[in-house]
């Protein structure tokens, strides 16, 4: 059962729009090894608009996943890749199919 999950939103600087999105593209391996993230999706909502929606069993799968390589690689491109910081939010999982 999927029961929490997070949204990510990532504005891409100008020029940038392409870099975001092969980091996004790339980072599906390292999140096919995280055995608590259940889904990862990386989506593109405009041109200079990203995003990411993934899911977890529990808290300890959504910590592990925030505190992951991702996560940290995120974090350490963001001043360069992104306009703004990136708007992390913490979702509980009403229902899914």
């Amino acid at each position: 059962m999927k029961n929490v999950g997070l949204l990510v939103r990532l504005e891409a600087k100008p020029g940038k729009e392409q870099e975001v999105l092969d980091f996004l593209t790339g980072a599906l391996p390292l999140a096919q090894q995280e055995p608590a993230t259940i889904t990862w999706y990386a989506i593109q909502l405009a041109p200079a608009t990203f995003g990411i929606f993934d899911t977890f069993p529990d808290e300890a799968g959504r910590q592990a996943h925030l505190n992951g390589p991702i996560a940290a690689a995120l974090m350490a491109h963001a001043a360069d890749l992104l306009a703004v910081p990136p708007v992390i939010e913490q979702v509980a999982i009403l229902a899914a199919k």
